[in-house]
């Protein structure tokens, strides 16, 4: 499902314009980046919480040469899901 299939399902879920709801999306979007750019966590009961987390600097390889590179440090987005999104996927 792409992004406007999301807004197409939701909207007909709702009843609301497909515009509006587009814009609700982007809002929600936007509202998780802005908090887990500010460091914090965003936690959706039922759902998942997405948190930052970060990844030490290493040593890699090129694949086709060989070559050792160096692979920055960097932050990173986890997301892990609540109990009732794991049970729903399942099937419990």
């Amino acid at each position: 499902m792409n992004k406007q299939e999301l807004v197409d399902a939701v909207a007909a879920k709702t009843g609301d314009s497909k515009a509006a709801t587009g814009e609700a999306i982007d809002a929600v979007i936007a509202t998780i980046t802005g908090e887990l750019t500010k460091g914090k966590t965003v936690q959706l009961i039922g759902f998942g919480s997405f948190s930052t987390g970060a990844r030490a600097a290493r040593v890699g390889r090129n694949p086709a040469t060989g070559a050792e590179i160096q692979i920055a440090a960097a932050k990173t987005v986890k997301f892990t899901a609540g109990k009732a999104f794991k049970d729903a996927v399942n099937g419990a």
